[in-house]
């Protein structure tokens, strides 16, 4: 056999070896992995459970009495909050360890055409710099002894629907409308506006007409519209010439509605008139929320208090979490404004 024959398929013999090697190697970090989560999640519920702490948690000690939530409950944790906030289905997740300053092109110029031996033109492309932070949002319950003694409880199923129902419902608010104090400044302050409308009885189809084509042809691929529950009332009852609805109703499935074929989200965050939403000004975005950064500064935490609340016979559990939002490309998200506000 010929030894250039040979000496290739040793190659290739010691190649696959090498493959199979770092597979196995790979899977086995994947394994364990797996297990030391699942052993971290089962003291750490047991903490909970019980008040006391093993060694399976010093991992995730905050150093001040809290633990670093198992990473697979994180993930659960998260998804409960999409749930309860519609920007979290649609923005971009990113995970930070520091605060950022990311230079950023505030709009793109056009290509043109050059002339063989001709310059370039640059047009108007604008940049900017976007800084990304980190706002502490935190929210507390309380948990009976009895629940506590009650084995048919589920503790981890509990304290998930508790603490994501209501952290998504202020990181709906804040991401929206925001005032940027102690907590981040909300989408409705940073979309460009497209148009100004007098009151939500003025909103018409021609301004939503107007607010798709405000936004450049390659953002309305994955466009959406988000509206006030006010803004949605006042167009879902307007018709078209023929005197029907404008609107196309997903009744079947959880599918948003669509307006003009666009998907459609309705928000109590941005109603005008709701004391949470700081009486907002801006009742209809549309655009790529894609371009919505949420960033997530590690992990969320949590807490067992007990001494505290011992002689009423309840348990306290406190979740915090490190959150900010920036829209990292204005012209990929226009809003309407109300001029009365």
């Amino acid at each position: 056999m010929n030894k250039y024959y040979n000496e290739t398929v040793d190659t290739l013999k010691a190649r696959l070896d090498k493959m199979t090697e770092e597979f196995n190697g790979a899977k086995s970090a994947a394994t364990k992995k797996t297990a030391d989560d699942t052993a971290y999640r089962k003291a750490f519920f047991d903490h909970l459970h019980t008040g006391m702490p093993t060694n399976e948690l010093k991992e995730g000690s905050d150093g001040a009495g809290g633990y670093l939530v198992p990473d697979s409950y994180d993930k659960e944790l998260v998804q409960a909050l999409s749930e309860k906030s519609i920007l979290r289905g649609l923005a971009t997740t990113i995970s930070t360890t520091h605060r950022l300053k990311i230079p950023t092109v505030n709009s793109h110029a056009a290509a043109s055409w050059v002339q063989e031996g001709g310059s370039f033109d640059f047009g108007d492309e604008t940049f900017g710099q976007i800084v990304i932070d980190a706002y502490k949002l935190g929210d507390a319950i309380l948990v009976s002894d009895e629940m506590l003694e009650d084995s048919g409880i589920d503790l981890e199923a509990y304290i998930k629907e508790s603490f994501g129902e209501r952290l998504g419902i202020a990181e709906e608010y804040a991401f929206f409308n925001g005032d940027g104090n102690g907590k981040p400044t909300g989408i409705a302050y940073q979309a460009d506006v497209a148009r100004k409308v007098a009151s939500i009885d003025e909103l018409t189809l021609d301004d939503m007409i107007d607010l798709y084509y405000s936004v450049k042809t390659p953002y309305r691929k994955n466009a959406v519209y988000i509206m006030s529950t006010d803004a949605y009332l006042r167009l879902r009852k307007i018709k078209t010439y023929n005197g029907r609805p404008a609107w196309t109703s997903n009744i079947k499935d959880n599918t948003p509605d669509q307006l003009l074929g666009t998907p459609v989200y309705v928000t109590d965050a941005l109603n005008s008139e709701d004391p949470e939403a700081n009486l907002c000004d801006t009742p209809v975005l549309y655009g790529d929320f894609s371009y919505l950064w949420i960033a997530e500064r590690g992990k969320r935490t949590m807490k067992r208090l007990v001494e505290r609340f011992a002689d009423r016979g309840f348990v306290g559990y406190t979740v915090t979490e490190r959150v900010d939002a920036k829209l990292m490309l204005p012209e990929a998200v226009k809003c309407i404004k109300l001029e009365s506000k």
